[in-house]
């Protein structure tokens, strides 16, 4: 059968849905979109619009509308009270030529153009949150810390300071705390606030706060606002420093309260903590922070009177802490925990229609179903029984109406309807569900300790036997429970691979019991257990055993390190933007401080793989890029340099090669360098394990 999956080109200009949020009345869904740019080395997103409504048989009253269409693309999409669709977009806006960066746009529900609401020097980040019956915004935004601290002063401060940087070519920042960078990008020299606006007819822009572009050096840009009909902006965070920089949250519906969860400083990094702004009084009143705990994701609930989370206990080498789902009112009191006894970790919480318990989001057993958590304290329900993974999970706030995205890996994500019963409805989507050139079979066996240890094993099309290809997840935390376009096992699988995708000890989605196997232990349970279900896999009529490799990135890429120098079983191991050197990559990664808290000393040393270079056989493909902070470019280098101490030739060669990339992080996304990354790692399987001769990518040289 030939499908994308045979030709990278095709494969990567499948769009690809990423975003959903539905219209109060329950009768739209908007979808964020990205496809390949015309040069093809970008995605660019659009929106969308599909209704939420279809027929048992997934019949539509009408097809997906596209509502957005510009060279820069938009995102982050919202809905206003009245229908509005709200969107973020660095689209040129003719009033305010000399600003690049994202701002925030409305298109209204009636029809007509698209107009912004913003037009700050530095752009806005996104909608943190819409009142359900007020006309207030909630946004993020970058304001420099030398602006100061005055709402009415502060966003033309930030304009001039920016103009200051830029004309003299500064790039330099200052740091005062720790971090200094997270995952992809530099923290600094700016910080996120939040900023509120009112989108009524009658909210303009005020002289005292106005939104001029950087270089204006009279009052008419101000002018210019008030004529555009620009909402006011206001500065409700004041130096934030770093505490909003994953800040989350949502607004009462009459618009006066923002419940948020925001850092708290600690030497190094933060604790999350629950706060309430008073927009009417500008009070800030701290309702759950506690010392060694973190309090996030925070929902309201629709009559604003009632506020969840996840409360977590620190962990520590002793062992993770369970993710507890929390509630209280709106002013902190009659706190009380919900869903005890349920042994999962949510990813995400939502209020349903009429308040009477949570919807959340979770890993179970390979799968991500929705649960409904009672807030009287009866047992958890689990609404969703399939193969799929949910996630972003949409309340209509009129009509209850849920809507989601689900992907598993036979498919990628794409909208549906989840009615009260569990009946899931697939919805329009402007992108089609591709066909795939394997299937699905679910395959476990029992670990040494007596733990089943499971996973996905797919299956190309043919008799086989089949080389085999056993993937690894990141995270560690994590299940390979849904669809991804980096790490698609379906590419492998059009060249003739079955890939095993097991989730070994450190996974979630089993219970506390299961992530601790393997806690401050990376080497031991987690390792042994995905040599268990190989060795089970192996023993299939259609795989052929001696043919296989290893494949992980992340904590993956540690895996594939550690296995590479505890067995020679594999004739190929590829390796991923992984950790290598523990001691090393403590100090150097971008949060030091979670690190510290899950590795002792001892767990660290005898957890560490660059202890066993010597005893390397497999051939290796390091991979890694050179703005990843997470696991810094560092590790990939000395895993490089000590392969070749121990392993070169006295004229240097050797079977193991490195690719490097100069200008991407943590998960290599430019489409141009995924089709070089997938070339060269079917190119060193090929040889290595296909008997085929070395094929070096075009592109590479």
């Amino acid at each position: 059968m030939t499908t994308p999956f045979s030709d990278l080109d095709q494969y990567t200009a499948l769009p690809r849905v990423d975003g959903i949020a539905i219209s109060p009345d329950g009768q739209r869904v908007a979808l964020t979109v990205s496809a390949l740019d015309p040069d093809r080395t970008a995605y660019r997103r659009s929106v969308w619009q599909v209704p939420a409504d279809a027929d048992a048989d997934g019949a539509r009253a009408a097809g997906p509308v596209r509502l957005t269409r510009s060279a820069k693309g938009e995102g982050g999409v919202a809905f206003t009270r009245t229908g509005d669709l709200l969107f973020v977009s660095a689209r040129p806006d003719a009033d305010a030529s000399d600003l690049d960066a994202a701002q925030l746009w409305v298109l209204p529900a009636g029809g007509g153009e698209a107009r912004p609401l913003t037009r700050l020097t530095g752009g806005v980040g996104g909608v943190l949150a819409t009142a359900a019956d007020a006309d207030t915004v909630a946004v993020t935004a970058d304001l420099l810390p030398g602006a100061g601290t005055d709402p009415e002063t502060v966003i033309a401060a930030d304009a001039e300071l920016r103009k200051a940087r830029s004309d003299k070519k500064v790039r330099a920042i200052l740091h005062e705390t720790y971090p200094v960078r997270y995952w992809d990008h530099d923290l600094g020299p700016d910080q996120t606030h939040v900023l509120t606006l009112e989108i009524g007819a009658d909210a303009t822009t005020s002289a005292e706060a106005s939104t001029s572009p950087a270089g204006s050096e009279d009052s008419s840009s101000t002018d210019s606002a008030e004529a555009a009909g620009l909402p006011r902006l206001t500065d409700r965070t004041p130096a934030p420093g770093r505490s909003l920089d994953h800040v989350d949250g949502a607004l009462t519906p009459d618009g006066t309260v923002l419940i948020a969860a925001v850092g708290v400083r600690e030497a190094r990094g933060d604790r999350s903590t629950i706060v309430a702004h008073d927009l009417t009084t500008g009070t800030r009143t701290t309702l759950f922070g506690d010392d060694g705990v973190d309090h996030e994701m925070p929902a309201l609930s629709h009559d604003g009177r009632t506020v969840a989370w996840v409360r977590t206990v620190r962990s520590t080498p002793a062992g993770a802490n369970q993710q507890e789902v929390w509630v209280a009112s709106i002013d902190g009191s009659d706190a009380r925990r919900v869903a005890s006894d349920w042994d999962r970790w949510p990813a995400q919480l939502v209020f349903e229609h009429g308040d009477r318990a949570l919807l959340a989001v979770a890993d179970q057993d390979g799968r991500a179903p929705v649960f409904r958590l009672p807030l009287d304290g009866g047992a958890v329900e689990q609404l969703t029984h399939d193969d799929w993974a949910y996630s972003s999970l949409c309340v209509a706030e009129a009509t209850g109406t849920v809507v989601a995205l689900r992907a598993s890996w036979a498919a990628p994500l794409h909208p549906v309807r989840i009615d009260g019963d569990g009946t899931v409805t697939p919805l329009a989507t402007p992108a089609p569900l591709p066909d795939v050139p394997a299937h699905l079979e679910e395959v476990e066996t029992t670990a040494t300790d007596g733990a089943r240890v499971r996973g996905w094993l797919v299956v190309p099309e043919g008799d086989g036997p089949h080389p085999l290809l056993l993937w690894i997840h990141g995270g560690p935390l994590n299940s390979w429970n849904q669809w991804s376009w980096r790490w698609n096992p379906m590419l492998a699988a059009a060249r003739g691979y079955a890939v095993l995708l097991p989730d070994p000890a450190l996974s979630t989605g089993y219970g506390l019991d299961f992530v601790n196997r393997g806690w401050n232990a990376w080497g031991q349970a987690p390792y042994t257990d995905l040599m268990a279900i190989t060795d089970a896999v192996e023993a299939r009529a259609d795989i052929d055993a001696t043919r296989t490799a290893a494949m992980g990135g992340s904590f993956g890429g540690y895996m594939a390190n550690w296995v590479a120098g505890h067995t020679d079983r594999f004739r190929a191991v590829v390796t991923h933007a992984s950790l290598w050197a523990l001691d090393q990559f403590n100090g150097t990664t971008d949060s030091s401080h979670y690190w510290s808290s899950i590795f002792d000393a001892d767990g660290i040393a005898a957890n560490d793989p660059h202890r066993f270079v010597a005893d390397i056989t497999s051939p290796m493909l390091v991979i890694h890029g050179d703005r990843d902070y997470r696991v810094p470019i560092g590790e990939g280098l000395r895993l490089w340099s000590e392969l070749a101490e121990h392993h070169a030739a006295a004229d240097g060669t050797m079977p193991h090669r490195f690719l490097y990339f100069p200008d991407e992080n943590h998960w290599v996304l430019k489409p141009q360098h995924a089709v070089v990354w997938y070339e060269t790692v079917f190119a060193f399987l090929g040889q290595h394990v296909l008997g085929e001769d070395w094929q070096r990518p075009e592109l590479l040289g």
